[in-house]
């Protein structure tokens, strides 16, 4: 009997950790797709504030990435230790 408890816990944490690493994916995914959408929306409507604009999109973007990438590395952790 402990054997089966041991063996749920085990396949339960690493699909959790399997959709933390997705959800977290799919969280940047839509973050930087909104992000690209508000600028180019800005842009549209102040054309002299580009390069403002631009600089300030691509830090937030990678921002956004680097939290996603956190996020799965820290799921990975889980899967493997």
């Amino acid at each position: 009997m402990e054997l089966l408890t041991v063996l749920v816990d085990t396949l339960m944490n690493q699909g959790l950790a399997g959709l933390g690493a997705g959800a977290a994916v799919i969280g940047a995914g839509i973050g930087i797709g909104r992000i690209g959408g508000s600028a180019m929306e800005a842009m549209a409507r102040q054309p002299e504030s580009i390069g403002d604009l631009r600089s300030n999109m691509i830090v937030a973007a990678a921002l956004v990435e680097g939290v996603a990438l956190l996020a799965v590395i820290v799921c990975l952790l889980v899967l493997f230790v």
